[in-house]
C-alpha cells in the first residue's frame, strides 16, 4: 500500500514532520524592558502575568557599570555600560518582587508585580505593558 503512495506525498509528509518539529513553531516567551538611566530603572515597576516564565530585557544607557540586584527574584546580573543584557524570571506566584542595582541602591530602585489573568479575562502582554506605560528614557 505505501508503493501506491505518490512520491510528492511522501515529501509533504516529511517536511511537514519537519516544521512540527521545528523550533520556531514554539510560542514566544513575554518580553519586557527595562533601561536604566543615570542611575534609575525607567519604568520603575514592571507588571508580569502570574505563572509564566518571562524574558526580562535590561539596556544600560550610563557611562558606568550596574548590577541588577535582587534577593526576592534570587537573580543577580552585571550590566555593563551601553550594553543589554538578558535575564528569565518567573514562573512566580502574585505578588511584588523588589530589584536594585548594587552599586546605586539608594536611587537605582524597582519592583516586579505579578498579577492574576484569568482566562476570561483575555488581556494580552500588549494590554499589560501599556498598564505600566511606555518606556521612555529621554
Amino acid at each position: 500500500m505505501i508503493k501506491d503512495v505518490p512520491k510528492y506525498c511522501n515529501l509533504f509528509l516529511l517536511m511537514s514532520l519537519f516544521f512540527l518539529c521545528s523550533p520556531t513553531v514554539e510560542a514566544k516567551r513575554p518580553e519586557y524592558h527595562l533601561a536604566l538611566k543615570k542611575h534609575l530603572f525607567y519604568p520603575a515597576q514592571i507588571i508580569i502575568p502570574a505563572n509564566k516564565k518571562v524574558k526580562l530585557v535590561i539596556l544600560n544607557y550610563d557611562n558606568s557599570v550596574e548590577e541588577f540586584d535582587s534577593f526576592d527574584l534570587n537573580r543577580e546580573k552585571v550590566i555593563f555600560p551601553k550594553q543589554k543584557s538578558i535575564i528569565f524570571i518567573g514562573p512566580l506566584p502574585v505578588g511584588e518582587y523588589h530589584f536594585f542595582g548594587e552599586y546605586h541602591p539608594n536611587s537605582a530602585r524597582g519592583k516586579v508585580i505579578v498579577v492574576e489573568i484569568n482566562n476570561t479575562q483575555a488581556v494580552s502582554h500588549d494590554a499589560l505593558s501599556s498598564k505600566q506605560g511606555g518606556l521612555d528614557v529621554n
